[in-house]
């Protein structure tokens, strides 16, 4: 039901009689940043929305109109919906905007793999510790992720955006010096970033580790159970790495603005592989155990942190000469409306995994391995998200609409694309992957009684990040919160 809903208020947006947002509703609709896509007739001339329809145009003279208007060239009359479909049945073919799509994504798919798969080893490891240590510190990831990702992910996005918009209004810029200082590019949006990452990074640490005793209670794990000392252990120690995860998150939808996902696979894949290595030496041969494994990804992340901002440095001055403080403002709107979003999103989450600790460490185990393997695949669409979303971003701040309109059908082609075989590899290999985690018969039972929804939800999964990046992609942060929270 809920992928049905997504998909009809899309194809919602190709018939201005039907649009949700045309005359009033209980939604507020920023009209400045739509994906309102309209026919280029007659009859849609004066939308100040259409992507088909540049601002120079609409200002031109109207024609005295002739008593029987004239048929629009090129134009279908056929339902939206099925216009849309006729578009996504052109044959999945890959033209050059197909391959600009890819090239931005496939390196961004690496990347966002790369966490997932850190946490994979993590959890491989510690499996091997037991079934408590290992449901221990899924109930620990599980709340680092809540109160790290509360605040991450919108700065994230908010972030691309806004890089991406500034990287295009300065390429049309005819004095390209008042954005360059010292031979760098100047971006109020980079700066503010990495000073709202850096705040938000100590803020988040502290309440980890402060906290850690409070947000273990709110999980349900209380002082008498066996998971509760690796997994205030763990916690403890993953809080000091919540700085550097902020900021190199600020500095990858930095790059990601610029379109440049490579840097980003380079600095991540760096940091997994020091994480795989430290956590060999330090889970086992040293004997730390759960704490080995948090101090191995905080190390980790330190790492690629510290490589983003070398880069980075490079490029653009982090620290800009003069505060906008309009740029903060915008900052602060729209990560307000995000973070609305992404609290209904890591609240299901955290629910279900409170739920599971609950029942058990058992239970606790096996659905930790559900989650992890359906979060790793899952987060390989988000690729085409970002990339469609930084896509978007430019050419709708340039006003380029037609371009924008074929970079939404593209996406959406290769997310659909995408999405079965996804379906399909995990519904025939999910046994053997869960087998990597644990040998524990028990575990193993419970995690693949969670083979159908692992592997069902990812064409869905598929249509709906595509459809989250291009929101971010024209800015209307407003209807991607809202329509979580409905």
């Amino acid at each position: 039901m809920a992928a049905t809903a997504t998909i009809s208020h899309f194809l919602s947006k190709f018939d201005v009689a039907k649009h949700p947002f045309h005359s009033s509703h209980k939604l507020a609709r920023n009209r400045s940043s739509s994906l309102c896509i309209r026919p280029n007739s007659s009859k849609h001339s004066n939308s100040s929305t259409s992507l088909e329809t540049s601002p120079q145009q609409q200002q031109q003279p109207r024609k005295p109109q002739s008593p029987i208007p004239p048929k629009p060239v090129n134009v279908p009359e056929s339902n939206p919906s099925v216009s849309l479909f006729d578009r996504l049945r052109d044959g999945f073919k890959i033209d050059e905007l197909g391959l600009e799509i890819l090239s931005i994504a496939l390196p961004a798919a690496l990347a966002l793999a790369a966490d997932p798969i850190a946490s994979l080893v993590d959890t491989a490891f510690v499996g091997h510790l037991g079934s408590v240590e290992l449901a221990a510190v899924g109930v620990s990831v599980s709340i680092f992720n809540l109160v790290s990702k509360l605040f991450n992910v919108p700065l994230l996005n908010i972030t691309t955006s806004f890089v991406a918009e500034e990287q295009a209004l300065i390429s049309k810029s005819k004095d390209d010096g008042e954005f360059e200082h010292q031979g760098k590019k100047v971006l109020p949006s980079v700066s503010t970033s990495l000073a709202l990452a850096a705040g938000l990074g100590i803020a988040e640490a502290v309440v980890l580790s402060v906290g850690s005793g409070f947000l273990m209670n709110i999980m349900g794990i209380p002082m008498d159970s066996s998971m509760r000392g690796p997994a205030e252990q763990f916690l403890t120690w993953r809080a000091f790495g919540a700085p550097p995860v902020v900021i190199a998150l600020a500095a990858q939808g930095t790059f990601r603005g610029f379109k440049d996902t490579k840097t980003p696979l380079y600095a991540i894949g760096a940091g997994t592989l020091l994480n795989a290595i430290l956590d060999v030496i330090l889970i086992f041969p040293f004997g730390f155990g759960v704490g080995g494994a948090a101090v191995a990804t905080v190390i980790s992340e330190y790492l690629i942190a510290i490589i983003l901002l070398w880069e980075l440095n490079g490029k653009v001055e982090l620290i800009s000469p003069k505060i906008d403080w309009s740029k903060v403002s915008l900052y602060f709107k729209s990560g307000g409306l995000l973070i609305g979003r992404t609290i209904a999103t890591l609240g299901t989450l955290t629910l279900a995994t409170s739920l599971a600790a609950r029942q058990g460490p058992i239970t606790m185990a096996g659905h930790q391995i559900c989650v992890q393997i359906w979060l790793a695949v899952s987060l390989l669409t988000d690729a085409l998200a970002l990339s469609g979303q930084a896509l978007l971003a430019t050419n709708y701040s340039q006003a380029n609409y037609q371009q924008a309109r074929k970079v939404i059908f593209s996406v959406l082609k290769i997310g659909l694309a995408t999405g079965f075989p996804l379906a399909v590899f995990l519904f025939i290999g999910f046994e053997a992957l869960s087998g990597l985690f644990t040998t524990d018969a028990e575990v193993l039972q419970i995690a693949w009684s969670g083979t159908l929804f692992v592997a069902g939800s990812q064409p869905v999964n598929a249509v709906a990040f595509v459809l989250d990046g291009l929101y971010y992609g024209v800015s209307d942060y407003e209807y991607a919160a809202v329509s979580m929270l409905d």
